[in-house]
């Protein structure tokens, strides 16, 4: 399975440590997890909601990462609802019961947001992330063709 991720260059490890002191949006604090998206497009989009409006202030120095992972992510609960999340993942994680799971994304639900276990014992067979720069300025432009579009009815 191949899992995305759109991070500041020094931040491409897949440890955990980025959730560790504040937890993540599924996950408590306290508990390393690796937030992953199952596909390029949602990773953006995801990231993009935590970036100011302005794009000059936004830094240059994000990457686009991904890496093959060979195991199947176990399902959150589909009845689960949003308060009773966090608990769940945090007995999975500390737990260690499979390397990944997976929940619909709220931002588009037709791809999935996939969390990684750093302290599953097969996480230390996860290869690195092959990166690539991304920038949001260059994604997020406005195309030329916008201003012949804008007048025509």
């Amino acid at each position: 399975m191949k899992l995305w991720r759109l991070v500041r260059a020094g931040h491409v490890a897949l440890d955990g440590a980025g959730t560790l002191e504040h937890g993540g949006r599924y996950s408590p604090p306290g508990v390393p997890v690796v937030n992953f998206a199952s596909e390029a497009g949602l990773a953006v989009l995801i990231a993009q909601r935590y970036l100011p409006r302005d794009l000059s202030g936004i830094a240059e120095d994000y990457v686009l990462g991904w890496t093959q992972i060979d195991a199947v992510p176990e399902r959150l609960p589909p009845a689960m609802g949003e308060d009773a999340i966090p608990g769940f993942v945090g007995e999975w994680l500390e737990n260690r019961r499979s390397l990944l799971m997976a929940l619909p994304s709220r931002v588009l639900p037709e791809a999935d947001v996939v969390m990684m276990n750093p302290r599953h014992p097969d996480a230390a067979h996860v290869p690195p992330l092959t990166t690539r720069p991304f920038s949001f300025a260059q994604c997020l432009h406005t195309p030329p063709m916008l201003g012949r579009y804008a007048g025509q009815q």
